[in-house]
C-alpha cells in the first residue's frame, strides 16, 4: 500500500514584500510659445497622506535656455538632476559652450534609457527655448521615450490638468474656434490656474507652485502659493 506524505501544517504564514520605489506626489507642467516656455512645479512633497515638506522644489535650471522640471520619487529626482547638472558642465568644459536645449532633450532620454532594467521613478518635462530662439516642450516617460510638444504635465495631478491644457492650448475638436499661439502673459496665467484647479482636488499637490519662465532674456522666476490644506 502507497504512503502518502501530507505537509505539516504551517501556521502564521506572511508574505513580505519591498518595493524600492515611493511616489512622492505633486503636479508639474510646462506650456511654451513661439519664443518662450514657462515651466512649474509645486513644492508640497508626500508619503501617503503625510507631508514631509512643503517646501520642496521640483524645478532645476540646467542652463540659461532649459529648465527642468520633475515629478515621481524624490531620492530618483535628486539623483537624476545631479547626473545630468554634472554632465553638462563635462560638455561646457570639453567644448567652451553650454550645451543646446534640443542636445539636453536627448541627452535627458538617453540617461534614462540606461537605466531601463532598474529605472528612475521620474516623470519629466523639459523646457526652453532652441537654437533658432523657439520655445520646446519635451515630455517623457520613466524609460527615455520622449517627444516634442507644444504642451506637457506629469505626476498625480496630471490627469486634471491635461485636458485643460488640451482644451486652451490645442484647442482640440473645437468648432468655429481661431487657434493661435499664446503670449507669455496668457500661457503664465493658464498655468497658475491649472495648479489653482489641481489644488483643489488632489491632496498631494499645493503648499507653493515655482514658475519659470525662460525666453531669450534668461530665465525669470515665481512663486505663489496654492492651499496649505
Amino acid at each position: 500500500m502507497a504512503t502518502v506524505l501530507k505537509q505539516a501544517p504551517i501556521g502564521n504564514v506572511k508574505e513580505q514584500r519591498f518595493s524600492p520605489y515611493e511616489n512622492n506626489g505633486g503636479t508639474t507642467m510646462g506650456v511654451c510659445g513661439k519664443d518662450f516656455a514657462v515651466l512649474a512645479g509645486d513644492t508640497r512633497m508626500s508619503q501617503g497622506y503625510s507631508i514631509l515638506s512643503r517646501v520642496q522644489p521640483k524645478i532645476i535650471q540646467l542652463t540659461d535656455k532649459c529648465v527642468l522640471v520633475t515629478a515621481g520619487m524624490q531620492a530618483d529626482m535628486a539623483t537624476l538632476h545631479k547626473t545630468l547638472v554634472t554632465r553638462i558642465q563635462m560638455y561646457y568644459h570639453q567644448c567652451g559652450k553650454q550645451m543646446s536645449t534640443p542636445a539636453i532633450a536627448q541627452m535627458l532620454a538617453n540617461t534614462l534609457y540606461y537605466k531601463r532594467f532598474f529605472p528612475y521613478y521620474t516623470f519629466n518635462v523639459l523646457g526652453g527655448i532652441d537654437e533658432q530662439g523657439v520655445g520646446a516642450i519635451y515630455s517623457y516617460d520613466a524609460v527615455g521615450s520622449y517627444e516634442r510638444v507644444k504642451y506637457s504635465s506629469s505626476g498625480t495631478g496630471q490627469m486634471l490638468v491635461q485636458p485643460l491644457l488640451d482644451n486652451q492650448v490645442s484647442k482640440n475638436n473645437q468648432v468655429n474656434v481661431v487657434k493661435s499661439d499664446l503670449t507669455v502673459n496668457e500661457a503664465e496665467a493658464l498655468v497658475k490656474d491649472a495648479f489653482n484647479s489641481a489644488g483643489e482636488r488632489d491632496i498631494y499637490t499645493g503648499d507653493y507652485v515655482e514658475m519659470w519662465t525662460v525666453s531669450a532674456a534668461g530665465v525669470k522666476k515665481e512663486r505663489f502659493e496654492l492651499k496649505f490644506d
